[in-house]
């Protein structure tokens, strides 16, 4: 294999296999093809990458995927059928795209099929070029990475087609986070063939393994609702036009234009020079700390040994590394209760200095320090006010609705920071954190409880392992200047933060076919529910409601506080109850329980239970 430049050019051998793969018997492919994918491109196996590869062979391609190889993406069997533009619009997901990639789960039949797929992709390439203007000359280039859900090969090679059918060349990273996939369109490295000029997470986050989707990014950071629905609507009429003849010719062009890189290693080597740097660029500021890592299963099984080692840590312990796209442990989500036991028992039974847990794609995460205690929610968001509050005094903290006051109290008296509670959804809080700065006040962190949280040094980059940078760096630190070690330099920074006895979030669900909506929308219905709960709070002077509030109806009194929220999404209204006694939270649920309960479409159940209705 030639190599020059540090890029290694089209190996001729693999190149005829895989041209000929599509073509010969099953026999044929097994005995010729196979042996090269799985030597040299483990991204083309029927499995995802890696899964089926040793670790230290997985070390060795590492290196050797810095280069660029070239092959065609999969064909697609699939049969076109009808799909109007209404089924290609409840595809979107907010600032995402989401839908059923894999059939099995009883009532919920597929809508992400691979033409579906390769629809949305061209789409996106038709958005990318209108927004970019390329001249004639200039190709643009896509990048596509996918997290460890069981469809992601099959959904990397329909987007694939569907790239190069819109007319932009494609560079796979198989496996990878959604940071990173972002990342990819600002780094500057010809040998990894960046930055590219849009790329394409292939993720749905934490929700069931039958379920998967797309997160679009291009150098001005992730596209919007409007994006979004634009490309769906772009997308419903490209596949109107699709034809047999069309979607071979676009596997061709796949054939040809399909570039495999390993750009993780680039996004993780810059992750562990943000840690030496912040300690004196030390070349092992972590050693003798002992960090144990829980991936849940799902794409962030790198940080471990690709980012914790090379610092020096101790990792012993760390749990679901391996990308397994059924999630057979637990939910890789930091919010979920078994996970955050997973790692809470990680961390005591190794005796370990931190716990460090990440979502499917890595766009969250949540740690444990060494006594079991979690940092994640207003905690993780404390934590990181007083860390970026550090290092910019004043600044303003923007979260999402459902923070406590206790979090408001401690961000503004006790940090000497402001905070700005707006609305759910990571790109919502992004995006006002953005305008903040834009208006002449000054904000550095955009974080929602979730797990999601973005900074101003890092291009208001969503990434969770950037997060878990912030706390290393705070341990690096304080380590070379001789403070000690361990995490209790982390959990000393959320002292004084002052948490409810009692936190609740009920789901009113709105049956959308029920009679009492008169054939109109969910929102409007929704909307009324929130007016009428409005109107009981102003007559109750024991209730006051919230003089600044960005959604929903926010009510303080009893010691603690209420919202009440119409989802960003779905049929639903969530409520959030923080009290500082059950006797106080179940105040709160009769008040709202008063205001819904002529609502006849809304299932009251849990709000009933709560009660004790």
């Amino acid at each position: 294999m030639a190599a020059m430049s540090g890029k290694i050019v089209q190996h001729v051998l693999v190149a005829q296999c895989c041209q000929q793969d599509r073509h010969l018997s099953t026999q044929y492919r097994k005995d010729c093809c196979t042996p090269y994918r799985k030597n040299l491109l483990p991204y083309l196996s029927g499995k995802l990458a890696w899964n089926d590869i040793p670790t230290k062979k997985l070390s060795t391609f590492s290196n050797l995927n810095r280069a660029i190889v070239y092959c065609n993406a999969a064909s697609s069997a699939t049969i076109i059928h009808s799909v109007d533009k209404s089924a290609f619009l409840k595809l979107q997901n907010g600032s995402d795209i989401r839908g059923v990639a894999v059939d099995g789960v009883e009532g919920e039949p597929v809508s992400l099929t691979e033409p579906v797929t390769e629809a949305i992709a061209a789409a996106f390439a038709a958005w990318l070029l209108d927004r970019k203007k390329p001249d004639s000359s200039t190709r643009l280039k896509v990048s596509v990475g996918h997290d460890s859900r069981v469809s992601a090969q099959k959904m990397q090679d329909a987007v694939s087609r569907g790239l190069a059918g819109g007319g932009v060349d494609i560079i796979q990273y198989g496996l990878a986070s959604t940071p990173a996939m972002f990342n990819s369109t600002l780094t500057k490295n010809e040998d990894f063939l960046c930055p590219a000029d849009g790329s394409i997470m292939i993720t749905a986050s934490h929700l069931p393994y039958n379920r998967n989707g797309f997160k679009f990014f291009t150098n001005a950071g992730g596209l919007g609702k409007v994006d979004i629905k634009d490309i769906l609507e772009r997308a419903a009429d490209i596949y109107k036009n699709f034809t047999d003849e069309g979607l071979k010719e676009a596997e061709k062009r796949a054939a040809q234009s399909v570039k495999r890189v390993d750009y993780m290693t680039v996004y993780t080597s810059d992750l562990v020079a943000a840690v030496r740097k912040a300690a004196g660029n030390i070349e092992k500021p972590l050693e003798g700390f002992h960090i144990v890592v829980d991936a849940g299963n799902g794409a962030g099984g790198f940080f471990a040994e690709k980012v914790l080692q090379p610092l020096g840590a101790i990792t012993t312990g760390s749990q679901f590394l391996e990308p397994d796209g059924y999630f057979p442990n637990h939910i890789p989500n930091p919010e979920d209760k078994d996970a955050m036991k997973a790692i809470t028992k990680a961390v005591l039974d190794n005796k370990a200095d931190l716990g460090i847990i990440f979502d499917t794609d890595v766009d969250r995460s949540a740690a444990v320090d060494s006594s079991g205690r979690e940092l994640n929610r207003n905690r993780l968001i404390a934590l990181m006010s007083a860390i970026v509050l550090e290092e910019h005094p004043g600044t303003t903290i923007v979260t999402d609705s459902v923070t406590s006051d206790g979090l408001t109290t401690f961000i503004e008296k006790k940090l000497g920071g402001r905070h700005h509670r707006f609305k759910r959804g990571y790109k919502n809080v992004i995006d006002e954190a953005i305008r903040l700065n834009s208006v002449g006040e000054e904000s550095h962190l955009a974080i929602e409880t979730s797990g999601h949280g973005a900074l101003k040094e890092n291009h208001w980059l969503d990434d969770g392992a950037y997060l878990m940078v912030k706390l290393l760096n705070k341990l690096a630190s304080a380590k070379a200047s001789g403070m000690g070690k361990g995490s209790k330099v982390l959990t000393d920074m959320v002292d004084g933060l002052q948490e409810p006895a009692i936190s609740v979030e009920l789901r009113l669900k709105i049956n959308q076919d029920h009679e009492d909506l008169k054939g109109g929308s969910f929102r409007a219905y929704g909307e009324a529910v929130l007016q009428n709960l409005e109107n009981i709070i102003a007559s109750d002077p024991k209730l006051q409601k919230a003089p600044v509030n960005y959604e929903g109806v926010r009510v303080s009194g009893y010691g603690g506080w209420f919202l009440l929220r119409l989802s960003l999404h779905d049929p639903v209204l969530p409520l959030n109850i923080e009290a500082p006694s059950n006797e106080d939270a179940i105040k709160f649920g009769l008040v709202v329980h008063s205001a819904v309960r002529e609502f006849t479409a809304l299932d009251t159940s849990a709000l009933n239970k709560f009660v004790h209705i």
